[in-house]
């Protein structure tokens, strides 16, 4: 088995994937803002795998992709002691089979590295990625695997959190659909502005980049925690894909195994 973890700010998600599978064997997410040794955090994974049955002991490969420089550390700590031969870090320098047409190619995110190969192995088409996580972010790939830039905006709940931060009387909301769009209490109101909002900007941002790009008819694909939730009440959102990262984390391990080097004619990380 191989096991993918996908390390954001504020969680990270790891999955399990059978050799050869394109479907997830079992994924369990957590926080990153929670302080923890490398001997916890091995428990915490063995703790996830056995919950479904699935033996610690059997993992053959790692991957991780981390946009947390610390949080990588301490996996790879505690990783170490799960007896797993292989451990692969992915980063801008890999030598995945894609490329990274923007200016400052070291500075992308592992995420969207991932989400960029996931991406043209599956789509081979051009594509917007809505990844609706702490942040969310709006990958622009082409059918051949460029992952040509994009916009990084800030997620869902951190509406909540500025409102939160800033008012003195506006009470935090279960962030869900609400019932109408006009609210008949703060509550409510605070609830339909949080979410609509967060559901207007996906379709106008994705509206924004097929015109500049000159891609009308491009594919748009969510991700993230958040997808399940908001893309149901988008225009713009073609279909949900809530492990895109995890499989491309794990297309990626096939590929630095040796096992596969992804779509013919992409051109590797650089």
């Amino acid at each position: 088995m191989n096991l993918v973890i996908d390390v954001g700010n504020t969680e990270a998600v790891l999955g399990v994937f059978r050799p050869g599978a394109t479907e997830v064997e079992g994924s369990w997410r957590y926080s990153t803002a929670v302080p923890r040794t490398h001997h916890e955090l091995r428990l915490l994974i063995r703790a996830f795998l056995q919950e479904r049955e699935l033996d610690p002991e059997a993992l053959n490969r790692a991957v991780i992709g981390s946009v947390v420089p610390a949080e990588t550390k301490l996996l790879e700590e505690a990783l170490g002691g799960l007896g797993i031969e292989e451990l692969h870090i992915v980063d801008s320098e890999a030598g995945l089979p894609i490329r990274l047409e923007v200016d400052e190619p070291r500075t992308v995110g592992a995420d969207r590295i991932v989400n960029t190969l996931a991406a043209a192995r599956l789509f081979a088409r051009d594509t917007i990625v809505v990844d609706m996580g702490t942040a969310t972010t709006y990958d622009c790939i082409t059918g051949d695997g460029v992952f040509l830039g994009g916009v990084i905006a800030p997620g869902l709940q951190a509406g909540q959190e500025w409102l939160k931060g800033h008012t003195a009387k506006l009470p935090r909301v279960e962030l869900r659909p609400p019932e109408k769009v006009i609210g008949r209490r703060t509550e409510t109101c605070l609830q339909s502005g949080i979410f609509y909002g967060a559901v207007e900007a996906v379709d106008g941002i994705v509206e924004r980049i097929k015109t500049e790009w000159g891609r009308p008819d491009a594919f748009v694909v969510s991700t993230g925690g958040w997808a399940s939730v908001l893309s149901p009440h988008t225009r713009t959102v073609e279909e949900i894909h809530p492990h895109l990262t995890l499989l491309g984390l794990e297309f990626a391990g096939r590929v630095l195994a040796g096992e596969g080097q992804g779509p013919e004619g992409v051109a590797e990380t650089r």
